[in-house]
C-alpha cells in the first residue's frame, strides 16, 4: 500500500463535513453553511490557501534565519478566487508582512524568496493526479 500524506473520511449522507488526518493530527473539514456544510472546519480551498501561506512563511523564515537577518515575524495572508474567463481560472492573492528592522533590500529579497516556496512552485507548474479505486 502507498503511504498517504492525508486521509479524509466524510461524515455520511446529508452533510458536507469531513474528518481530516494529516501529519499525525486529526481535525474537521467542512464547507460553509451557505453551500450545504456545517461551518465547523476549513473548506478545501481554505486548506489550499493555508498550505500556500504556511509554506511561504516557513520558506522565508528559513532563508532569513540562514542569513541571520533581523526578521522577528512573518504574516502571510492568502485569498483564492476563480475567474472562469481567465486562463488559468484560479488566482491566489498573497500578502506578506515582515516584522523587524529589515532594510529595503532585505525586504525585496524576502519577497523574491517567497516565489520559490515549494507549494507556490507546485501551484504555478500544475500537477498530475492519478486516481484509483481502493478495495
Amino acid at each position: 500500500m502507498i503511504e498517504e500524506n492525508a486521509k479524509v473520511r466524510d461524515s455520511g449522507p446529508g452533510s458536507l463535513a469531513a474528518h481530516i488526518e494529516t501529519g499525525g493530527l486529526g481535525f474537521a473539514g467542512d464547507e460553509s453553511v451557505d453551500v450545504g456544510g456545517t461551518g465547523t472546519g476549513p473548506s478545501p480551498y481554505d486548506l489550499l490557501c493555508a498550505a500556500l501561506a504556511e509554506c511561504t512563511a516557513l520558506t522565508v523564515r528559513l532563508y532569513a534565519d540562514r542569513k541571520a537577518w533581523p526578521l522577528t515575524a512573518i504574516e502571510v495572508g492568502v485569498r483564492h478566487e476563480k475567474t472562469p474567463e481567465e486562463s488559468p481560472p484560479d488566482l491566489f492573492h498573497r500578502r506578506i508582512s515582515f516584522e523587524g528592522p529589515l532594510d529595503s533590500e532585505q525586504r525585496a529579497r524576502l519577497l523574491q524568496i517567497a516565489e520559490h516556496c515549494p507549494v507556490h512552485r507546485t501551484l504555478v507548474a500544475g500537477s498530475r493526479i492519478e486516481t484509483r479505486a481502493a478495495g
